[in-house]
């Protein structure tokens, strides 16, 4: 149980904390190259041998997370895609009531994301998550993925919390690394960000949240 007394203010990633990460695999590692394998009269194996490359060169940068950037660089509309494939877009278990739980305390709820604006909207739209955040930030927004000390920096500048006060959840171990290199004073690591895959092993010093029941009172958590 946290010790809600020594926190101000929570940030929350989107993907692969609130939301069931398998969604952005299978879209990235199947979706994609089966659709640009199709526009270019390629094998899916080609296709993958051609894009997982390119997509890991870029892995933490801005340009990773922008749907323009990768609509430009594949030739492929990757919104009307994600948007085809919103039914796979689903809450990680017990988001919702923790969220809804966040709204009853005094601390200020930030999403604070590396997805492009236009996968939050979509991600939205299909969880109606928006209403329970007092602000959403990311990292276009700012110019800076959260893999970089330079997002925090303009983080704080816009919302003046106490790093040593602050409680960021985020399954992005580079982000966690660079939150516990900024002071971020309370950090929890989502141990099975894909549900479809097994709980992974963390590195020492992390602190592992298998579901958000857990950082809830017990008589609040949902029978």
């Amino acid at each position: 149980m946290l010790n809600w007394a020594h926190i101000d203010s929570v940030l929350l990633d989107l993907d692969g904390t609130l939301l069931d990460l398998h969604y952005d695999n299978y879209f990235w590692r199947e979706f994609v190259p089966a659709r640009y394998a199709q526009n270019r009269s390629l094998s899916l194996t080609d296709a993958k041998a051609k894009l997982l490359p390119r997509m890991l060169e870029l892995q933490g940068t801005l340009e990773w997370y922008c749907v323009d950037f990768w609509s430009r660089e594949l030739d492929l509309d990757i919104l009307a895609l994600k948007t085809e494939l919103r039914h796979l877009i689903k809450l990680r278990p017990g988001a919702r009531s923790f969220l809804s739980y966040l709204q009853t305390r005094p601390q200020r709820v930030i999403l604070a994301t590396n997805a492009h604006l236009k996968s939050v909207e979509l991600k939205f739209q299909q969880t109606g998550l928006a209403p329970l955040f007092d602000r959403v930030i990311t990292s276009h927004e700012l110019g800076h993925p959260k893999e970089e000390q330079a997002f925090w920096r303009k983080l704080q500048l816009l919302e003046a919390f106490d790093p040593r006060r602050t409680l960021f959840i985020d399954d992005n171990l580079p982000v966690l690394e660079a939150a516990a290199c900024y002071g971020i004073g309370h950090l929890l690591a989502v141990s099975r960000p894909d549900l479809t895959q097994p709980s992974r092993t963390l590195p020492g010093g992390l602190t592992g949240l298998d579901h958000f029941d857990d950082l809830l009172p017990p008589r609040i958590v949902p029978k």
